[in-house]
């Protein structure tokens, strides 16, 4: 199922949202659309995005959660104007287009306006290159993909506030991950993660961060609260269990120094 050809009588458009009526393609003269600004087509059977999306230069909220997607064109760098993406739940993309990693560095799209991203629950095993380059980024979502670890370059998102990488596979955090000055929100729920950063206790503006559901090598039991609502805003916001791994890992590494210069000197 497309749409019909005689909505090019209503090109005039700004904004299409359709909803659950088993879409399967979009069709090629979407780009003739040219004052469209929003197209949400969440919740459909779309199994490919046609190269033309990138001839709507006005477009600024592209939503394609819940669909069948696999591939993203790289056209879609054509849309400069483009300030919200959303690919959520679509299985099987697991990597976007390396030309749109170009054209995001390149002159003209150096002030590129994309600033939130939705690519959860999909197939991505490394974290797209491409992101790296969009300095607008404030809010990503790559929760629940294969993701195995960050790249030492992911302080090049430097707008960022809120990353969720929830349910992914990653084993250790980098060092850099501290020059994220703007970051408030961190969620690491069920990954593969066996120690937090040191690094980490310099992220002052860090105001959400959860490690639950992590195989964390130290053991840490904090103080108990003074009653239910004070252990829930601890449950829910993590910082002080984090800061007190840190301040416990410290000291274990200080007595294992202590220890190797006994043995030293002996």
């Amino acid at each position: 199922r497309t749409l019909p050809s005689c909505l090019l009588k209503l090109n005039h458009l700004q904004e299409w949202q359709l909803h659950r009526v088993n879409l399967v393609k979009i069709p090629e003269f979407i780009g003739r659309f040219q004052n469209l600004m929003v197209l949400d087509l969440s919740r459909n059977s779309i199994a490919e995005v046609p190269r033309e999306i990138g001839q709507l230069v006005n477009l600024q909220e592209l939503l394609l959660s819940y669909n069948k997607i696999k591939l993203v064109p790289k056209e879609l760098s054509n849309c400069v104007r483009l300030e919200r993406l959303e690919l959520a739940v679509n299985r099987d993309i697991h990597d976007l287009p390396h030309q749109l990693h170009w054209n995001a560095t390149c002159y003209v799209l150096r002030h590129i306006k994309l600033y939130h991203l939705d690519l959860s629950m999909n197939q991505f095993t490394t974290f797209p290159e491409a992101l790296l380059h969009m300095p607008s980024l404030e809010w990503v979502d790559i929760a629940s993909n294969k993701l195995q670890q960050l790249p030492d370059t992911i302080d090049r998102m430097e707008n960022l506030h809120t990353l969720w990488l929830q349910r992914n596979e990653i084993t250790n955090l980098p060092e850099t991950i501290s020059n994220m000055k703007k970051l408030s929100t961190l969620v690491l729920t069920n990954n593969k993660l066996q120690d937090i950063p040191v690094c980490m206790q310099q992220m002052t503006n860090l105001r959400f961060v959860n490690f639950r559901g992590n195989p964390l090598e130290l053991e840490i039991e904090l103080p108990p609260c003074k009653n239910a609502e004070e252990e829930e805003e601890r449950e829910m916001f993590g910082i002080e269990f984090m800061h007190v791994y840190i301040q416990e890992s410290l000291r274990r590494a200080g007595m294992v120094f202590i220890l190797i210069c006994k043995v030293c000197l002996i």
